[in-house]
C-alpha cells in the first residue's frame, strides 16, 4: 500500500469560475503516467470531460519534454485547457503553444505569459536541437513510456500492450506493435509509422488519432505503414 501511495499522481481541484483538475507530473514520468492510468481505470467517470490544467513545476529539474508529456495526456482523452509552471518558449511551434498560462501573472504579461513590453516583431529565437534518432534494441514492456522529441524512433523488439512511445519524427517497430504510439510531434504530418505486426491500442500522427475499432480486422497482425492523407490516417499493408 505504501508503494501505491508513493506513485499516485498529484491531483488537485481548483475553482476559477469553474472546477478544474490540476495534474502535477513528477519524475520519473513513466511511473507517474502508469499511476495515472491506474487511477483513471478505477474512476473513469471522474475524469470524463473535466477541464485539466497541467502544472509542470515538479519537473523543472527534470529534462522531460513538455510537448511529449502533453501529447501523452492528450492521448488519454483528457481535456487540457491550460498549463502552468514552465517557460512558455518550451511550447513554441507546437499545437500546445496557445494554451493559456494559468499561473499568477504580472501586470506586464498577457494570458499566454508573454511579456507585453517586448515588441511583437522582436526576435527571440529558440535553440533547435540537431535532428537525431533513437534506436531501442529491446522490447518495450507494459507500463513503460518513452519520449523522444528530437527525431525518429526505431524499436527492434515488440511494443507491449500498455506501453507507449512518443517520437518527434517517424516510428519503426520491427516486432509486434500492441501498445500506443504517437509520431510527428515535431516533424508534423510528414511522419509515418511502420510496424511488422499491427495490434496497437492506439496510433497517432501529428495529433490525429485512431484505435483498433476504427481500422477493423483487415490490418490486424499485418505489416503496415501509417501516414496522414488530407488530415486523416491512412493504413496500407506492406505484405
Amino acid at each position: 500500500m505504501a508503494n501505491d501511495t508513493a506513485t499516485m499522481p498529484q491531483l488537485r481541484v481548483r475553482g476559477r469560475n469553474f472546477m478544474a483538475l490540476i495534474l502535477v507530473p513528477e519524475p520519473p514520468v513513466g511511473a507517474w503516467l502508469a499511476a495515472l492510468d491506474a487511477q483513471m481505470n478505477r474512476a473513469a467517470g471522474y475524469f470524463f470531460q473535466k477541464p485539466v490544467v497541467v502544472n509542470f513545476s515538479a519537473l523543472q529539474p527534470d529534462n522531460t519534454d513538455p510537448t511529449a508529456l502533453l501529447y501523452a495526456l492528450d492521448m488519454r482523452r483528457l481535456s487540457i485547457i491550460g498549463v502552468e509552471g514552465l517557460e512558455r518558449a518550451r511550447l513554441n511551434g507546437t499545437r500546445f503553444e496557445n494554451l493559456p498560462d494559468l499561473r499568477q501573472r504580472g501586470n506586464n504579461e498577457d494570458p499566454l505569459g508573454r511579456n507585453l513590453n517586448v515588441p511583437e516583431n522582436a526576435s527571440n529565437p529558440v535553440p533547435v536541437p540537431d535532428i537525431t534518432s533513437l534506436l531501442i534494441d529491446r522490447p518495450v514492456r507494459s507500463g513503460q513510456s518513452i519520449f523522444f522529441e528530437h527525431g525518429d524512433v526505431t524499436i527492434l523488439g515488440a511494443l507491449s500492450s500498455g506501453a507507449e512511445v512518443i517520437s518527434g519524427g517517424s516510428l519503426h517497430v520491427y516486432g509486434p506493435l500492441r501498445g500506443r504510439v504517437i509520431a510527428g510531434i515535431k516533424s508534423g504530418a510528414s511522419a509515418r509509422i511502420f510496424c511488422r505486426k499491427l495490434s496497437a491500442e492506439l496510433v497517432a500522427i501529428d495529433g490525429v488519432y485512431a484505435t483498433a475499432d476504427e481500422w477493423g480486422s483487415e490490418f490486424n497482425n499485418r505489416a503496415v505503414q501509417i501516414r496522414l492523407d488530407n488530415g486523416a490516417l491512412k493504413i496500407s499493408a506492406l505484405d
